[in-house]
């Protein structure tokens, strides 16, 4: 017999969920009932009631993960949760635990991550509701979370035992069903629906003495499914392809963000043993990097390779076709040049991925990527790493069947020369005092410098970027400031909400070439001019006190 209890509790006020759910330090969600003050809202949040519901629960193993699943379990079964699907060990990326929402028809998930943020007992936890597309809950459902969040004064739970969820099978628990799953398999399965499984292992296989390929899982969740596709299904050596596979709840002490800087030692292990295709994912799958010998793709030239070629290399746009293509705002422009070329409806959206999930749904958009390492398409409605560097093999494979031997590199500038090259960077400015983070944006918001010119640079506009939604005519404000010049050029600056504590400024340059002779350039070499007329513009060191960003990428 399981016996629920209701306690009385105090709401907490900061409890408002970001683009990607509530993220703060572990410390902060282990204070007296502050995680189940939020499981709490979520349950009386859901779509429909959570009488009878079902939902998908996992996380990307994390410091602090088992914890709160248990209390998920325990208000699961007094809100009359009807079924918990739980992926084994409670480990899942988050586009698997969108795939697994969308295969199982349930009515929603909770996913246990910070994402790319690190782990640890003094690092960063976070808990995000997905509703029935798969996708990020929208703002009115974030909102109605956070409205009852401040107005709670009771919990519902049942007081249970531990709850075992690592081995595969079903349990009843009083009236719910915890169905324990093997979330890698129906992951890998998917991902066979999408690429040509066969052509992949036979290059790899042809080639495992000339080609080089390493993945690095950073020590989250991915590792899983790295072990399971390039050693069980394309028959890789584990010690030659894999790195940092197994997930930890610290992440080994590193920061799980795939990036050049913190992806270093994936970078020197690409150059130093001449990787010909090396890649990496974040703490929760949704991000990827891919890089060569000598080519580092950045993540706007990333989606816009993968559109170009999505009809060619990839069985799945073969069977589908690509009904149009998303960016967000301030990743480059390169995507754009691809959707012309082709002919194909393309958008510019907020950054956060729900934006794109409500044009998937509408049929109105296939592939769609983000500049921070995020790159997907309408098979799920979150960014998936896993299946943008599977992406990138298959278009490796694909043009090594009529040009041997052709590298990343060679891929990248092959591309430049149909389209020209938008160079492209972002500066981060971490944890930075929020009210000097909102006085930046507020001298940006009062420049009057149109039709001035910076350096070479003519300003043609400047604006604080809105976006009304196509599909249910929302409409979103105040998304970053641009600051846009005659040659084609861009600056654009936005507040992130993804950091745990302070405000993290990002500082975007792009600049547009045509010219053959730049293709090669290395970027930053590129864009310096445009960086420093952005860093002027902008008065950055002034306001944050910051002589350097935190991060560059």
């Amino acid at each position: 017999m399981v016996e629920s209890k209701t306690i009385a509790t105090q709401p907490y006020y900061d409890q408002k969920p970001g683009t990607s759910g509530l993220r703060k330090r572990v410390k902060i969600f282990q204070q007296k009932y502050y995680t189940e003050n939020f499981i709490q809202s979520v349950m009386h949040a859901i779509e429909g009631g959570s009488q009878g519901a079902t939902l998908v629960v996992g996380g990307d193993g994390r410091y602090y993960l088992d914890q709160v699943m248990q209390i998920i379990i325990q208000f699961s079964v007094a809100a009359g949760i009807k079924k918990l699907i739980v992926p084994q060990h409670g480990l899942v990326s988050t586009p698997a635990g969108s795939h697994l929402i969308r295969k199982y028809k349930a009515t929603g998930g909770i996913l246990l991550t910070a994402s790319h943020n690190p782990g640890g007992a003094d690092k960063d936890f976070g808990i995000k509701y997905n509703v029935r597309n798969g996708g990020p809950a929208p703002e009115n459902v974030t909102n109605k979370i956070f409205d009852i969040s401040k107005s709670l004064e009771q919990l519902h739970y049942a007081d249970l035992p531990h709850v075992d969820y690592s081995q595969i099978g079903t349990q009843t628990i009083g009236t719910m069903e915890v169905q324990v799953i093997d979330g890698v398999d129906d992951y890998v399965d998917l991902m066979k629906e999408i690429f040509d499984f066969e052509a992949i292992r036979y290059f790899l296989q042809e080639n495992k003495d000339t080609f080089k390929l390493l993945f690095d899982g950073m020590h989250g969740v991915t590792g899983i499914y790295g072990q399971r596709l390039f050693v069980q299904e394309f028959g890789l050596a584990k010690e030659k392809s894999l790195m940092r596979a197994k997930p930890l709840p610290d992440f080994g002490g590193e920061h799980p963000d795939p990036n050049l800087t913190y992806a270093h030692e994936l970078v020197e292990r690409v150059e130093k043993e001449q990787i010909d295709f090396g890649a990496a994912s974040d703490g929760d799958g949704d991000r990827n990097m891919v890089l060569g010998k000598n080519a580092f793709v950045t993540p706007s030239d990333s989606v816009a390779v993968i559109a170009h070629y999505a009809r060619e290399a990839i069985p799945y746009f073969r069977k589908n076709g690509v009904n149009g293509l998303a960016r967000s705002m301030p990743t480059s422009r390169a995507l754009d040049l691809v959707a012309q070329k082709q002919q194909l409806e393309h958008f510019e959206v907020p950054t956060g991925w729900k934006f794109f999930g409500n044009l998937m749904d509408a049929g109105r958009c296939s592939i769609c990527g983000e500049e921070s390492f995020g790159t997907g398409s309408d098979h799920v409605r979150e960014k998936d790493g896993v299946w943008a560097i599977l992406a990138w093999l298959s278009i490796v494979v694909h043009v090594n069947k009529t040009k041997p031997g052709t590298s990343i590199y060679d891929i990248l500038q092959d591309h430049y020369k149909i389209y020209g090259r938008n160079f492209f960077t972002r500066y981060d400015y971490e944890e930075v005092e929020s009210k000097k983070a909102t006085e930046l944006i507020q001298h940006l918001q009062d420049l009057s410098i149109v039709g001035q010119t910076f350096d070479g640079f003519t300003v043609s506009d400047v604006d604080d970027f809105e976006y009304r939604d196509p599909i249910d005519g929302s409409v979103s404000s105040h998304q970053g400031i641009r600051i846009m010049f005659k040659d084609g050029s861009r600056i654009v600056v936005r507040l992130s909400g993804t950091g745990s504590q302070g405000a993290t400024i990002r500082l975007y340059i792009e600049k547009y070439s045509n010219n053959p002779s730049e293709y090669a350039m290395e970027t930053h070499k590129a864009l310096g001019p445009l960086i420093q007329v952005a860093l002027d513009i902008s008065r950055l060191k002034s306001f944050t006190g910051r002589d350097k960003p935190t991060v560059i990428t």
